[in-house]
């Protein structure tokens, strides 16, 4: 039953025994009235009686007095009570006339009669004195006719008391019962009522209201705490209560659904922070190691649990070779040809996976392994593979992470053709393109470093030239020619790969620095390379080259010179290397020696 129905009845009861108290109080209160009348007529009834009976006693003391004495103030105190004495006769007579029962009016009128008798003989025994007869006044006063009916005077008003006294005090205490029970009757209603009201206060406010609610503040307490753990407790009644505990469920419900949407949405943010942190660095890469290096430290950020690599692809042979993984991939080699992947041959994201739905990438091994491959394009140019596995359910399924990974995997792209076409161009600016090596600008602007660096570090400089290089192109073509640079170019890129670097100067002249080499250390160095150039026999084209020899001219600085200097000191020793007969390694100090 609901609350307001239980409070509605309670209220509805409480009104009715209210009304039923007061009603109760009113009729008491009406019978306290009339006990009330009871002893006002009883008292009154009794005090008239006696009245009459002393009137009549003092009337005849008053004549008796006068009869003896004479005198005067006598006989007027007993005309006076003789008037009084008719006043309440005349009273008497109109209360037996109204409000006495017959019993009690008859014998009201007995007593009227015998005072009146009584009267009459003490009037005639005045007149009797007055008249001069005293003995016959005094006869009549104090004769036995007049004790008699006094004594019969006295002996009605006692009767007419007893039947007033009786029937007042009936009265009376039919009135007092009354009272009483009327008095008992509102006590208990409104105890009725005190008990209804205490019964309400516990079976609704404490086991209906207060209990449940108790309960229900400790449990909003914790789901504002945040602590959705809490279970909230059955109650199925069907009144404000229940309902209100239904709500609190709902409530929970919808705030544990409030703080999972809460929870994805900051995933989301979070792995939209993390994607483009890494693009600001991918960005600011300034070759493909740096890129990798970014991709493989944040991928397992971004998709926590999921392995993968990033594979680029290569231009000789049409490959993809893997630049970098993280946590370990296993479904993938590090190097497969481009056509084994359906990402790669279809231009967009492919999933293999174990439920047969699609057909598997053929890298893929076991041919069941869940993975997903998205390529990497710039311009419309398949650039890589941004390559993943699954190890838990359905996450590559998921739009959200398809959607990152595609985003990730247009930006890595766009980022990757950025930066081979920077090395491209790099390598055209300071390459040169027939040996390989790096050209007389580069040259130059590793100089500048150097001499801006001031640091004191010993540097050497090679000059290389081919001795009568000429001969090869007139005698065997060019072709032959860019074969004898390209192998001189070769053998003294594999001299310096560990100590220095190899430059192509111009023609068929070559440098080489050799930063922390004094000048003896730099003629070790050429000496190593003129030996191994000499040692060596060319063909090329079914024709024997023969021998190639160079002179090389060694300088060092801050020993030597400035760095400014080095390259033309460098190759002042080459010139009287030549000088002296070629096929030779000679010092630009062996020079200053030899001068006058």
């Amino acid at each position: 039953m609901r609350i307001t129905t239980i409070t509605n009845w309670a209220y509805g009861i409480t009104v009715i025994l209210t009304a039923l108290s007061g009603a109760s109080f009113i009729l008491s209160s009406r019978a306290a009235l009339q006990e009330r009348a009871a002893a006002e007529e009883h008292l009154l009834l009794d005090t008239l009686a006696e009245e009459l009976a002393l009137g009549a006693e003092v009337r005849s003391d008053e004549a008796r007095l006068y009869v003896m004495r004479g005198e005067e103030r006598h006989l007027q105190a007993f005309h006076a009570e003789e008037q009084s004495e008719r006043r309440r006769e005349a009273a008497a007579t109109k209360l037996a006339a109204q409000e006495l029962r017959p019993a009690e009016a008859q014998a009201l009128l007995a007593v009227d009669k015998d005072a009146e008798e009584l009267n009459r003989i003490e009037s005639a025994a005045v007149e009797a004195f007055r008249r001069g007869d005293r003995d016959a006044a005094r006869t009549a006063l104090f004769g036995p006719e007049h004790e008699r009916l006094q004594r019969e005077l006295l002996q009605t008003v006692g009767h007419f008391r007893d039947l007033t006294a009786t029937r007042t005090a009936s009265e009376l205490e039919t009135a007092r019962l009354c009272a009483n029970g009327w008095s008992l009757v509102a006590k208990l209603m409104l105890a009725l009522t005190g008990a209804l009201f205490v019964a309400v206060l516990y079976f609704v406010l404490r086991r209906r209201v207060a209990m449940p609610l108790r309960r229900m503040t400790g449990v909003v307490s914790r789901l504002a705490r945040q602590d959705y753990s809490v279970e909230v407790p059955v109650d199925r009644r069907a009144d404000e209560i229940g309902e209100m505990n239904e709500a609190i469920e709902i409530f929970r419900t919808n705030l544990i659904e409030r703080e999972r949407l809460d929870a994805e949405r900051r995933a989301d943010q979070q792995t939209k922070d993390l994607i483009l942190q890494m693009m600001h660095r991918v960005q600011a890469c300034q070759n493909q190691e740096e890129l990798t290096d970014v991709i493989v430290r944040f991928a397992p950020q971004i998709f926590p649990g999921l392995p993968g690599g990033l594979y680029v692809l290569r231009d000789d042979d049409a490959c993809l070779a893997r630049a970098g993984a993280w946590l370990e991939p296993q479904h993938s080699p590090a190097a497969f040809p481009a056509a084994e992947c359906w990402g790669l041959r279809r231009g967009r994201a492919h999933r293999s996976n174990d439920d047969g739905s699609d057909v598997p990438c053929q890298h893929v091994a076991p041919s069941g392994a869940a993975a997903l491959c998205v390529p990497l394009t710039a311009q419309g140019e398949m650039i890589g593979l941004l390559y993943l596995e699954e190890r838990g359910e359905g996450v590559l399924g998921a739009a959200g992470p398809r959607l990152y990974l595609e985003l990730i995997a247009e930006n890595v792209g766009l980022a990757i053709a950025n930066l081979q076409l920077r090395e491209k161009l790099t390598r055209l600016a300071v390459r040169d393109p027939l040996t390989g090596l790096f050209n007389r600008r580069f040259l130059d602007e590793t100089l500048h470093r150097h001499a801006r660096a001031q640091n004191g570090e010993p540097l050497a400089c090679l000059m290389i030239d081919i001795d009568h290089f000429k001969r090869f192109n007139d005698q065997f073509g060019h072709d032959a020619g860019d074969f004898v640079m390209q192998f001189v170019a070769q053998t003294l890129r594999d001299g310096c790969a560990s100590v220095g670097e190899a430059f192509r100067f111009g023609g068929e002249e070559f440098t080489a620095l050799l930063p922390a080499f004094g000048e003896q250390q730099g003629i070790e160095v050429a000496e190593a390379i003129r030996q191994k150039i000499g040692s060596a026999v060319l063909s090329h084209a079914g024709s024997i080259l023969g021998k190639v020899s160079v002179s090389i001219g060694v300088a060092a600085s801050p020993a030597g010179g400035s760095v400014e200097t080095l390259v033309a000191r460098a190759d002042a020793a080459l010139l009287a290397a030549k000088a002296a007969g070629r096929d030779r390694t000679l010092a630009a100090s062996e020079i200053t020696r030899r001068a006058p």
